[in-house]
């Protein structure tokens, strides 16, 4: 029992308690109940991004699945402590009025299991940007990352906004505008190719791909170059730049990226596989952060996905939505411990983890119940990690709170 009891409270073995209230607890010896006392065992399992951005007038969203690891999040009870917005059942959400605008606001959230013992807590600040913020600069933006950027939704979210008035005059850069389209003067623009990762950019080369191909515009890295020796080749992102944007060096680039690279870890190989994941994002900004010393580089956090139902339809039994999850929540956790610190290097993280509805903002369809009641229809997701639209204007709304607030301090 006692080794039962140090497993536990141990965060080796934490994952057994994620369901929280379970029949073990009802019959806890005295120094079961004294260890969960003394200590938030399930501390481990909450992340929150250390700033939330915010903008006057646009809906801001903590999603409590999104920042605590849990399978039934029900058995947990979610406490908000906040001068500002409102907590409701499964999120805190909030719309900043004219008076909140150039403020910065703590938030904590708690979590207590069903004998109301508290488990996990953490904090944020909560940074609202003024609907002015930044208006009139001229910003140049590059979007890097992998279908979610592909899908081009959330870049047209962010660029519609910026066409609003008292928004940052936004310039697009890239070398298409979603699957290859041709980028229109003005319009939207990204480095965005699905199933891609972190390394693809800097090692996929094609120079001759299929003529007509689906795919032909993902076939290589469009910062991969021949060498001047004509032996293999190197990554310029001046050379990208000469081609797709006079030369010009941009303001910001983005960075959203890792669905791809964590998707199908397991438990066994899986901080094996975020440490390669980190190794290779660093060896990409720096790629980057080299040719362009003074841009302001974004690193989204990875989005969670959406239910079974939704990685059944698309992965059959090749991946859970619990494993995925569980994935991605833990990478996020270590790309915040390894960026802790780069914010003097003009490196900062977006929380794109925070803002997204999992539950209703990702594709559903009306289906029968089962082969033997077609006349009763649920719904069903039936994608496992890309939103609906509305989902991908949501991670739009995120991206354009950080960049006004990053903006408005320059």
């Amino acid at each position: 029992m006692k080794k039962i009891l140090s497993t536990l409270c141990g965060a080796s073995a934490a994952m057994l308690m994620l369901s929280g209230c379970i029949n073990c607890f009802d019959q806890a010896s005295a120094e079961q109940k004294k260890c969960q006392r003394q200590t938030l065992c399930q501390q481990h399992n909450i992340f929150i991004p250390q700033d939330i951005y915010a903008v006057v007038g646009e809906e801001c969203n903590i999603y409590f699945r999104n920042v605590f690891l849990a399978v039934n999040h029900d058995n947990f009870i979610f406490d908000v402590t906040a001068a500002i917005g409102k907590q409701e059942h499964k999120r805190w959400t909030f719309i900043p009025g004219r008076d909140h605008g150039g403020k910065s606001y703590k938030l904590t959230l708690k979590v207590y299991d069903c004998q109301e013992k508290l488990v996990a807590e953490a904090s944020t600040n909560v940074h609202v940007s003024s609907a002015d913020a930044a208006s009139g600069k001229k910003v140049s933006i590059l979007l890097v990352g992998d279908s979610l950027t592909n899908a081009t939704h959330y870049p047209n979210r962010l660029l519609d906004l910026c066409q609003q008035s008292k928004a940052p005059e936004l310039t697009m850069v890239g070398s298409h505008a979603g699957s290859g389209r041709k980028v229109i003067s003005g319009g939207v623009a990204h480095e965005g190719y699905g199933g891609w990762r972190w390394s693809t950019f800097l090692t996929k080369y094609n120079p001759n791909p299929t003529p007509g191909a689906r795919y032909a515009y993902a076939a290589q890295s469009k910062f991969l170059f021949p060498k001047a020796d004509g032996k293999g080749v190197e990554f310029s992102l001046k050379k990208y730049l000469e081609k797709y944007n006079q030369g010009q060096i941009p303001d910001v680039i983005t960075f959203q990226l890792g669905v791809n690279d964590v998707f199908n870890s397991n438990q066994d190989n899986l901080a094996k596989n975020i440490a390669a994941i980190l190794d290779n994002a660093d060896k990409l900004i720096a790629a980057f952060r080299k040719e362009a010393p003074d841009a302001l580089i974004g690193v989204g956090f990875v989005t969670a996905g959406a239910g079974q139902d939704a990685f059944g339809a698309n992965y059959k039994c090749n991946q859970t939505a619990w494993g995925y999850y569980r994935n991605s929540f833990r990478l996020n956790q270590a790309m915040a411990k390894h960026f802790a610190d780069t914010a003097g290097k003009n490196v900062v993280m977006i929380p794109t983890n925070t803002n997204l509805d999992c539950e209703n903002n990702f594709p559903a369809r009306s289906v029968s119940v089962n082969a033997r009641n077609e006349k009763v229809k649920v719904s069903r997701q039936n994608n496992g990690v890309h939103p609906a639209p509305a989902g991908y204007r949501q991670m739009g709304d995120t991206y354009y709170a950080w960049l006004k607030y990053q903006m408005a301090k320059k």
